[in-house]
């Protein structure tokens, strides 16, 4: 039977009693299907339900075929290798002694002498080079996951379940991802915000606070299809606050007609022209003729309000985020960076650049890329002046900012309003609240404090924070700033890039990302200087 997984009329919610999902119907079969959503809409949880590591509190999930999970981040044992990820220690200390001529005759009955071979190919396949008995803590944090989705598919499941399998990973460790799953033959439900990888799933499911809607095709698809329920959505809203609009003239007209005719009776009556009990029962069924048309008025605008109310749901969901930032008035011929024959590193006779130069003019926007460890972050590290050069200069001649993966610019004990105001100190109340809710912190959001934002909420605050004041920096310097959030808000911050006219250093291994934000020359570490 093929591998799939159904969940049915599944509810959960979180430790606090915070809703993720009610209800829930899904289905997933032997095809590659993408999982997206904002973050904190229970992507991951849906993962951990499907493999038994929480319990639904009501609902059903009904799993045939052998499941094989990825997770976000592969914790290590300090002395655990590869041989241990792979659950092969034993078998391959059976073929050691073989080859020692120390195996015993049980050894040589349950010896696998492809073993070694295959352990070789599945590495190879993920562009890994890597010993069986390699430390896996020797490992950087990208090596680690290509790994273990080395030992996932090597244990041969019939489902892959993988949970940001590209986070952390350079463009070639990306690329080995996206080559398995084009060649990976059973099912695959995966969750990322890899718009590369999800541009070849077979089908993607959004998961939302108002539920979740399957799409056939890849992410191009996807978003052709978003934009065509966003323009219906902005449709229905529109046609909703016209008839509000109609049943309220409407309204009013027939109050005003009724009271013309009721004035008219009245007159009448006043005048003996019409016998009393006539006129009562006149008077009784206008009564509830209006009465009718007043509820059948009232059950028609909450219909439309519902309508409105809906629409603006799915408009929230599916609108894309636009921010208007002030020009940086930088000159096309100013000099903002020039490194100078630059050698540097952290240990003694280690260099991770050597005799390195580079410079940026004008409103340039540079992308540096380079395989882990090529010294991305020691570049930003120098131009930021948190490292400094062993030999060599380094010039930076305008103002800039740094945005980080951690955002490392806010304070994360105040509000995003107490460090809009500390980082523009010439903005008064006003233009901080106006500059706030053009980023889309109107109101109290302004006021929440930066610890408790989520990981696309900090990283626009950042942006607002730098981009929205009076005098933004003519340089900005982003370090993988699209890491660990959702779809949504890496359009937030590509849509406030794109509307930036300062000069842009990026390192980022997303090559979508790069392309959204209008890279102009892109620097390759390990190769030619810029």
């Amino acid at each position: 039977m093929p591998a799939s997984i159904t969940l049915s009329d599944l509810t959960w919610s979180t430790p606090d009693g915070r809703p993720l999902f009610s209800h829930l119907d899904l289905s997933f079969g032997a095809e590659r299907t993408g999982l997206v959503g904002r973050n904190g809409v229970g992507k991951s949880t849906i993962l951990r339900l499907v493999t038994g590591v929480l319990q639904p509190q009501s609902g059903a999930i009904s799993v045939e075929g052998r499941i094989g999970l990825l997770r976000q981040s592969v914790q290590v044992e300090t002395d655990e290798t590869i041989a241990d990820l792979f659950e092969i220690a034993e078998p391959l200390a059976v073929l050691a002694r073989a080859e020692r001529g120390e195996a015993s005759a049980e050894d040589l009955a349950v010896a696998d002498w492809t073993l070694e071979v295959r352990l070789a190919s599945a590495l190879a396949d993920v562009g890994l080079d890597a010993a069986a008995d390699t430390r896996l803590a020797a490992l950087s944090g990208g090596q680690r996951t290509r790994a273990a989705l080395a030992a996932l598919v090597f244990s041969e499941p019939d489902m892959l379940l993988l949970d940001e399998p590209t986070n952390n990973l350079d463009r070639s460790g990306r690329a080995a991802v996206i080559d398995l799953l084009s060649r990976w033959r059973g099912g695959a439900l995966v969750v990322s915000h890899d718009r590369e990888l999800l541009e070849m799933m077979d089908a993607i499911v959004e998961l939302t606070s108002i539920g979740a809607k399957r799409y056939g095709g890849g992410w191009s698809q996807f978003q052709e299809r978003r934009r065509i329920e966003l323009s219906a959505a902005e449709h229905d809203l529109a046609s909703a606050e016209k008839r509000l609009v109609e049943l309220a003239q409407t309204t009013q007209q027939q109050v005003e007609r009724q009271a013309r005719r009721d004035g008219v009776g009245k007159r009448k009556a006043a005048r003996g022209d019409m016998p009393r009990i006539i006129a009562d029962g006149l008077k009784r069924r206008a009564e509830e003729t209006g009465a009718d048309k007043a509820r059948l008025a009232e059950r028609r605008r909450q219909q439309a309000m519902e309508d409105a109310a809906a629409a603006r749901e799915r408009i929230e969901i599916l609108q894309p985020f636009s921010a208007q930032i002030g020009s940086v008035l930088l000159p096309p011929g100013k000099p903002v960076l020039r490194v100078d024959d630059v050698t540097v590193g952290y240990l003694p006779d280690q260099p991770i650049l050597s005799g390195f130069s580079c410079s940026i003019t004008g409103p340039e926007r540079v992308a540096v890329s380079g395989p882990n460890g090529s010294g991305k972050t020691t570049l930003l590290a120098l131009v930021t002046g948190a490292l400094q050069p062993w030999s060599g200069s380094v010039t930076v001649g305008v103002p800039f900012a740094l945005l980080d993966q951690t955002v490392s610019l806010l304070d994360p004990a105040v509000s995003i309003r107490d460090n809009f105001r500390r980082i523009n100190p010439q903005a008064d109340e006003n233009a901080c609240r106006a500059a706030l809710a053009r980023f889309m912190f109107r109101a109290d959001a302004a006021l929440q404090q930066v610890s408790t934002l989520s990981g696309g909420q900090l990283l626009r605050a950042g942006l607002a924070c730098v981009l929205g004041g009076p005098r933004p920096p003519q340089l900005l310097v982003l370090d993988e700033p699209t890491n660990h959030l959702d779809i949504d808000s890496i359009g937030v911050v590509e849509r406030g890039l794109r509307a930036y006219d300062g000069a842009l250093l990026v390192v980022s291994h997303d090559a979508f990302f790069l392309e959204e934000i209008a890279i102009s020359r892109r620097l390759q570490l390990g190769g030619p200087d810029c």
